[in-house]
């Protein structure tokens, strides 16, 4: 057991959630009271590796405890062990392009950002070749590959962000081919970071557009060189020495000095003809020091046993990490400690935790996971869908919270993912008992089914639901669907991954409560019941899930 530090206990003592009370509603004073103190300065900003993290993990089992659970983790433990490579780029001592013999220098932050996954102690690219590889697709279900057989070792890759459908109109070979504005995992950076690697790639860039990231320059630069993954045999770490994006401008200048029209190859990748094309004498190089250490980090698992079928789980989750420290702000803040990303969905756990508990036994046990380190590409979920406590063909679902509205109470609730699984209409039936309706993701080109710790069950076959109040603009009983959009790009442009993501005393918590109830009431009725939620046809997950049907009659 990890020992709890007096200013942990205190604040731990301070909270009026603990009392064991008879059945309530989800409560916003008890949410704020959480969300507080995981947010508070004493916690460091969350970071994995931290002494934040430390006092973070005794708060949360801590806390879970006194709500009653019981430890949920391998072994009896309340933790699960999760080991990262942790590394940070320093100084460049080398960094920009040489086009037929002229040099430009590239400044990090400015025109390039760059990091590392390799365990090594310097960064060292020399004049390595580039070459446009579209969207760097290869997806034979769907009868398109972009790299055509190239021969990208000891080279540069260099992407476009999202689907080769994001922009396609009808006529293009790719119009409607992923799903059109709706991301696919195609789109993601990771995918594209990892199949660079699969080609033999030494580096990797995406070119940056706001439109199809989802988000801002200032998002993609707010690690600062950092990066993280799980720890990997020698056998399994990727080729890629670097990996990062390039800024727009700076791309578009790339490519002209190289004599090609980035814009016009934007249109070409869009054909299932497209073959890479070479940057025309371009080369990359960068040199950099690396920091480097293994951090041990965890994962927090806590359960509340079933009482007719303990060996089927429905699992809530939401992650406990965030930035840690950075440089001060205009306020002079230092700490980016994700109050609503993801403070708020631990605090909502907690909430739901409480209401389970304090009614009779649920006929399934009920886990609640605290993730490490989603926010350096969810990989705590996905060490534990690697290594999983619970079987994932007997776990009924996971239901996810990441990043909920704080503008107020609602009229609607946002889908995240429309047509992949049958917890859709769960979603639709209980919101009706609220008094809501459903409303579609309004940006599904932002990917974001797949870029919360929940998309790590996915890929394992879970049926999953996600709540992440980022999704598209909710329709607020004040102001409607334009102020649930002013929301979303006052924090997306503002707050999200950066030092004003604090807890805020102009916050209305009523909309969040209503999406914590509704995941509640969700997992709750599966909790007690029987059945077992699906994907639907047409879903990349419902081949997986079928493959274990049996275990689940």
């Amino acid at each position: 057991m990890l020992k709890i530090i007096p200013a942990i206990a205190a604040l731990i003592l301070a909270t009026p959630a603990l009392a064991q009370t008879a059945p309530s509603p989800i409560d916003p004073k008890q949410i704020e009271s959480s969300v507080r103190t995981l947010a508070s300065d004493l916690l460091e900003g969350r970071a994995p590796g931290s002494a934040g993290e430390d006092r973070t993990i005794g708060y949360l089992i801590a806390r879970f405890q006194a709500l009653g659970l019981e430890p949920g983790g391998p072994d009896g433990q309340w933790t699960q062990p999760v080991p990262l490579l942790h590394t940070k780029l320093g100084a460049a001592k080398a960094l920009g392009v040489s086009v037929k013999g002229k040099a430009t220098p590239w400044n990090v932050g400015k025109d390039v950002y760059l990091s590392t996954l390799q365990p090594a102690d310097t960064v060292a690219v020399a004049n390595a070749p580039m070459v446009f590889v579209g969207y760097g697709v290869k997806a034979p279900e769907r009868d398109w590959d972009d790299f055509k057989g190239a021969d990208l070792k000891g080279k540069v890759a260099v992407f476009l962000v999202n689907d080769p459908d994001f922009e396609a109109i009808k006529g293009d070979d790719a119009f409607d081919k992923f799903g059109g504005r709706t991301m696919t995992y195609y789109g993601r950076w990771t995918y594209k970071f990892e199949e660079a690697a699969r080609q033999g790639a030494i580096g990797a860039l995406i070119v940056h557009d706001t439109p199809g990231a989802g988000y801002g320059w200032n998002v993609v630069v707010s690690p600062q060189g950092e990066n993280y993954d799980l720890v990997r045999d020698a056998d399994k770490v990727t080729s890629l020495q670097v990996q990062g994006w390039i800024e727009g401008s700076a791309a578009t200048k790339l490519f002209a000095d190289a004599g090609l029209d980035l814009s016009a190859l934007r249109k070409a990748a869009r054909s299932k003809t497209f073959k890479p094309v070479p940057l025309p004498g371009a080369t990359f190089a960068a040199t950099f020091p690396v920091t480097r250490e293994v951090v041990q980090s965890k994962n927090v698992l806590a359960k509340i046993p079933g009482a007719k079928r303990p060996d089927e789980i429905v699992m809530f989750g939401a992650h406990w990490d965030a930035y840690g420290k950075g440089p001060a702000d205009a306020e002079g803040r230092i700490y980016r400690a994700g109050a609503n990303d993801d403070a708020l969905g631990i605090a909502g756990l907690f909430e739901i935790a409480r209401a389970i508990k304090s009614g009779p036994p649920p006929a399934r046990s009920v886990v609640f996971a605290a993730w490490t380190a989603e926010e350096r590409g969810l990989l705590g979920s996905e060490s534990y869908a690697t290594h999983p406590v619970y079987p994932p063909e007997k776990t009924v679902a996971n239901l996810a919270l990441d990043i909920l509205q704080t503008a107020g109470s609602a009229k609607d609730v946002i889908l995240v993912g429309v047509g992949q699984g049958t917890l859709e209409d769960d979603l639709a039936t209980f919101a009706k008992a609220q008094g809501r309706t459903v409303t579609p993701e309004n940006l599904p080109e932002r990917g974001l089914f797949y870029r919360a710790d929940h998309f790590s069950m996915a890929k394992r076959g879970v049926p999953v639901l996600l709540m992440m109040g980022i999704a598209g603009a909710a329709d607020l009983a004040q102001g409607g669907r334009a102020a649930g959009q002013a929301w979303i790009d006052s924090y997306t442009g503002k707050c999200y991954h950066q030092a004003c993501d604090a807890w805020d005393a102009t916050w209305n918590l009523d909309g969040a409560v209503q999406d914590i109830d509704l995941m509640l009431r969700i997992g709750s009725d599966l909790a007690n019941g029987t059945r077992w939620p699906e994907w639907k046809p047409g879903s990349e997950f419902k081949a997986i899930r079928d493959k274990s049907a049996s275990t689940r009659k």
